[in-house]
C-alpha cells in the first residue's frame, strides 16, 4: 500500500519565472546573462526563478571542455548565483558544471536562497545515453538519495533534470516527497519530433501526479526552447517558442487541492516508489 501523501497546508501562492536563454561556453559571459534574466523575472513579480540545465557552461555535445570547466560549488560560478538571488531577493535554481572526480563531472542544479545559501541541490540521475550522445562519457550520475526539494511561502518545490522527465518514477518520487511543483531546467537538444515528446512528457508529469510543473529550457540554437509552466491539470499556463525570453505564472495552493479533491490520484496509488 502506499504511503499516505501529505495535503497541501494552508493556501499559499508564489509567482515563478521560467527564463529560457542560450548560454555557451562562457561561464563569465553566461552569469552576467542569468543575472539580466533573473533581474527582469524579479521585476515581474517572481519569487522564484528557474534557469536551463548547463546554465554555467553549454556546448551541443558535452566533451572534455566540459571537465576544463567544472568547478566547485564553492566556485565562481555558484558564488555569483547565490548573490544574485541575494541581489534581487529571490530563490534561483539553474544548471551547473560541478567538479567531480577529476574524470568526470556532475550534472547539477543548485537552489540558492535570498539570504545567498543553498537552499537545495540536485545531481541528475538518469545520463543521457540517447539519442547519439553519451553523458556517461563525461559525467557521474547522482546518488539515488532522499528527493531534493525546498520550500517558499508554504509551496513545496522539487528538481529534477532534463533526460530525468523520461522516467515517471523518479518524477513521482518527488511528488511522493510532498512536492507541490516539480522545476524542470533542460538542454533539450533539438531534433524531429524532440519538441512534441517534450511537450507531452511535461503534461504528462503534470497530470499523472496531480502537481504544477515549471520547466526552463536553452534557447536556439542548443535547445529546443519551448519552456512552460503547466498546471496540476495539465493546462499550459505560460509558454515561450525557441528564442531567448521569460514566462511567468502563479502557482496557487487552493488550485492544487481543488485539482487534488477532484481527481485524487496520488492518494489512491497501490505501488510505492524506492525511496519513499
Amino acid at each position: 500500500m502506499a504511503a499516505t501523501l501529505a495535503e497541501p497546508g494552508p493556501a499559499a501562492a508564489v509567482d515563478v519565472a521560467v527564463v529560457q536563454f542560450a548560454p555557451h561556453t562562457d561561464t563569465v559571459a553566461n552569469l552576467t546573462a542569468l543575472r539580466a534574466e533573473v533581474k527582469a523575472a524579479s521585476e515581474l513579480g517572481a519569487k522564484v526563478v528557474l534557469a536551463p540545465e548547463y546554465a554555467m557552461f553549454a556546448t551541443k555535445r558535452l566533451d572534455e571542455r566540459a571537465l576544463a570547466a567544472a568547478e566547485p560549488l564553492t566556485g565562481a560560478f555558484v558564488t555569483g548565483l547565490r548573490g544574485i538571488a541575494a541581489e534581487f531577493g529571490v530563490h534561483v535554481v539553474a544548471g551547473v558544471v560541478e567538479r567531480a572526480d577529476g574524470e568526470h563531472v556532475y550534472n547539477t542544479l543548485v537552489a540558492a536562497t535570498p539570504g545567498a545559501e543553498f537552499a537545495a541541490v540536485y545531481r541528475k540521475v538518469h545520463l543521457y545515453d540517447a539519442f547519439g550522445s553519451r553523458e556517461s562519457d563525461v559525467l557521474l550520475a547522482g546518488a539515488l538519495d532522499q528527493a531534493q526539494t525546498f520550500t517558499v511561502d508554504g509551496v513545496v518545490f522539487g528538481m529534477q533534470t532534463c533526460f530525468d522527465l523520461r522516467f515517471p518514477e523518479g518524477i513521482r518520487r518527488v511528488a511522493a516527497a510532498g512536492a507541490h511543483v516539480l522545476l524542470l531546467p533542460a538542454q533539450w537538444i533539438p531534433g524531429p519530433g524532440k519538441v512534441d515528446q517534450w511537450t507531452t512528457l511535461l503534461r504528462a508529469r503534470a497530470i499523472e501526479n496531480t502537481m504544477y510543473v515549471a520547466a526552463a529550457d536553452q534557447a536556439a540554437p542548443r535547445g529546443s526552447g519551448a519552456s512552460m509552466i503547466i498546471a496540476p491539470t495539465g493546462a499550459v499556463l505560460a509558454e515561450l517558442g525557441d528564442q531567448p525570453g521569460i514566462a511567468t505564472a502563479r502557482v496557487d495552493l487552493a488550485h492544487l487541492a481543488e485539482v487534488r479533491a477532484t481527481n485524487p490520484s496520488l492518494s489512491l496509488r497501490r505501488y510505492t516508489i524506492r525511496g519513499e
